[in-house]
């Protein structure tokens, strides 16, 4: 019999990182197939057949996913909203890392999603507003950022400094 959602989801922080992880995976894997079995999200996060049914129990008694053995599961609409919120956590991480500290993608994203299940929401969100504004401020883009990765690759000397400012006053100066 298929358990279906009964009760509003519990905040994801009310969730343990475990359950959070599925239900990204779970997010993911309908984003990329349109279907989601216990076999897929087995193979994307590297765990065994019963960890998973243990993990998708839970998450059926949360009301957050539709879950049968054997059959094709689905998020509610509670379990779709969680998803969402734990991957825009993840992904605002992961920007955060490749754009801003210039860290490389890979490593971005095994760190992204070993945070993203601790960070208060507002600490995100001013994360995202860092990378918005350094992205957009005419002193900050693109620019400031592979400045920046290379002021790391330079064991955070100042070798690199004058070379940086000499090619932004010669950027000020073309027509």
């Amino acid at each position: 019999m298929k358990k279906q959602a009964g009760t509003p989801a519990p905040p994801t922080s009310a969730l343990s990182a475990s359950l959070e992880d599925y239900l990204e995976a779970i997010l993911r894997i309908i984003q990329e197939k349109q279907a989601v079995r216990a076999t897929d999200i087995g193979k994307r996060l590297k765990v065994s057949r019963s960890s998973v049914t243990g993990a998708l129990h839970a998450l059926a008694d949360r009301g957050l996913i539709n879950y049968a053995p054997y059959d094709v599961i689905t998020l509610t609409d509670a379990g779709r909203a969680a998803a969402e919120d734990v991957a825009h956590r993840h992904e605002s991480l992961r920007d955060f890392f490749t754009k801003v500290l210039a860290v490389e993608p890979e490593k971005a994203d095994d760190a992204a999603c070993k945070m993203e299940h601790a960070i208060p929401e507002a600490i995100l969100e001013r994360f995202v507003d860092f990378v918005r504004f350094v992205e957009r401020c005419p002193r900050g883009g693109p620019d400031w950022i592979e400045h920046f990765g290379r002021f790391c690759d330079h064991q955070n000397t100042d070798d690199d400094c004058e070379n940086c400012v000499r090619e932004v006053l010669e950027k000020l100066r073309r027509p």
